[in-house]
């Protein structure tokens, strides 16, 4: 099949490319099925599959769980899965080239954690990995384009006011191992995640001042100071990244955007209320919700806390501002916010006060946010057109489909064409082939298939070659479907 008829059977079958959003107010949320357990500070990965891996946090009665669950949007259920090998809150998990969830550190029983494990989607089990170097909690893990995955911040034993130093995992060897040295100074309590840039570099705002971490050279420098202690991020679709909300001497509306190109920080308008422990998510079509957290009541006399809150607001790009959307259904903080493959976002457990003194213990509740203009994951184009079996996978510049009769070889450039990428943003998106991070080579439209994008990359070593070598690509964190290639 010539790439010409792939791109018109991807014209005829699947989604058109996602477009950037415009001022929107619209939108909604829904009651979902309830977790299994009540838990707060607990992680949530959105799995190749479409379901969602609920893991580990604590419970109402101040209990560390080890328990993990699935949320499946087909039926809108939890369900519950095997257990982690320890009992952890505020630890990481992130979505590997071989679609196992690494789990990294938090808090257990006996203090902070230095174990990590894996969870393996098709088995539903966890398995122990390598331990980290030093222990943490509350920190953040961001997958590299080289595959490794960073570990950057949170607090370890006896490391507070610093935090803990960086390192890195290598799924390849199982094992962490120390990364370059930071060039801040202390830590903060609510200093908001690392983010990744769309350069592949990380953004690093854990110390005063912030900095830029380039994992090809392994060094951390400074940029600068950010105005606030943001307590949240959320890169934007044209690269920069937005902070807002957290806590000084009270909870805070300030908001503010890093700007990749001046390297600098830049205010922006404010969210309409001051908010902490809430959530910040980029939505498929540009915009960014936040929702929920815990918030103050103000007057001439001072700010109290005034205990955790329903109310949720989008900020739109376009205007550099946040505008009004309805609220959620449950007041709800320290949740976790996942946007799932159809576009909708799930909003899952948390604590929830009512004030001062006034603790509702964690939520077991969940919930749905709809956009007003909800846009589905990337689809990988097939030879059959269903989205299985062969891809629509080319030797790089030519009509020649890379399959088991005329395969890849390691280190060739193939081009992948698939559908669901923005029409005008700049964030990349990431490959795996064989369980393998591919090498990123370019990215662009095609003229003739509009709503088509052809992914140029490299087939990466240690890959087990054969007729249907697994492809996957994942963009703004939605895994696409699973299409095969050839190689030898």
């Amino acid at each position: 099949m010539t790439p010409a008829r792939v791109l018109l059977v991807l014209v005829a079958g699947f989604v058109g490319a996602t477009a950037l959003a415009t001022a929107q107010t619209g939108g909604t949320f829904a009651p979902t099925g309830n977790m299994t357990a009540p838990r707060s500070q607990h992680s949530a990965t959105l799995l190749p599959d479409g379901r969602v891996l609920i893991a580990g946090g604590g419970s109402g009665n101040a209990s560390i769980l080890t328990s993990a669950e699935t949320y499946d949007p087909a039926t809108g259920t939890f369900r519950a899965t095997g257990p982690m090998t320890a009992a952890r809150r505020m630890h990481t998990a992130t979505l590997l080239p071989d679609d196992k969830v690494l789990i990294v550190g938090g808090y257990g029983a006996g203090g902070v954690l230095a174990s990590a494990e894996l969870f393996d989607p098709r088995t539903g089990t966890f398995t122990p990995t390598g331990s980290l170097t030093t222990a943490r909690g509350g920190h953040t893990a961001i997958l590299l384009a080289t595959g490794k995955v960073l570990i950057v911040g949170g607090y370890g034993w006896n490391t507070y006011p610093d935090i803990a130093p960086a390192e890195l995992y290598d799924p390849v060897t199982a094992s962490f191992a120390s990364a370059g040295n930071y060039v801040g100074r202390g830590g903060c309590d609510f200093c908001a995640p690392s983010v990744l840039l769309a350069d592949g570099g990380v953004l690093f705002p854990g110390q005063y001042p912030a900095q830029l971490y380039n994992p090809a050279s392994d060094v951390f420098s400074p940029i600068g100071m950010m105005a606030h202690e943001e307590s949240t991020a959320a890169v934007l679709m044209n690269g920069q990244v937005l902070f807002a909300g957290g806590e000084t001497v009270g909870r805070m509306a300030d908001a503010e955007l890093y700007d990749p190109a001046s390297r600098t920080f830049v205010p922006t308008r404010s969210m309409a209320a001051p908010r902490v422990w809430h959530s910040l998510t980029l939505l498929p079509n540009g915009m960014v919700l936040a929702a929920g957290g815990e918030t103050d009541t103000c007057s001439a006399s001072g700010c109290w806390f005034a205990g955790s809150v329903s109310t949720a607001e989008l900020y739109d790009p376009a205007a550099g501002a946040f505008v009004a959307t309805p609220t959620m259904i449950a007041a709800r903080e320290t949740h976790t916010a996942t946007v799932l493959k159809d576009g909708r976002v799930l909003l899952a457990g948390g604590v929830s006060y009512g004030g001062i003194g006034i603790f509702g213990g964690s939520l077991a509740s969940a919930e749905l946010y709809s956009p007003a203009t909800p846009l589905a994951a990337p689809v990988l184009g097939s030879v059959s057109g269903d989205g299985q079996g062969q891809g629509a996978i080319f030797h790089a510049g030519t009509r020649q489909l890379a399959t088991g009769d005329d395969p890849a070889l390691v280190g060739d450039s193939v081009d992948i064409y698939c559908t669901g990428l923005s029409t005008g943003g700049v964030l990349p998106p990431q490959v795996a082939i064989g369980g393998r991070m591919a090498a990123l080579l370019a990215v662009g439209a095609v003229p003739v298939a509009p709503g088509v994008t052809q992914v140029r990359v490299r087939i990466p070593t240690g890959i087990t070659p054969g007729p249907a070598v697994r492809v996957r690509l994942t963009y703004l964190d939605r895994p696409s479907n699973e299409v095969t290639i050839g190689v030898r």
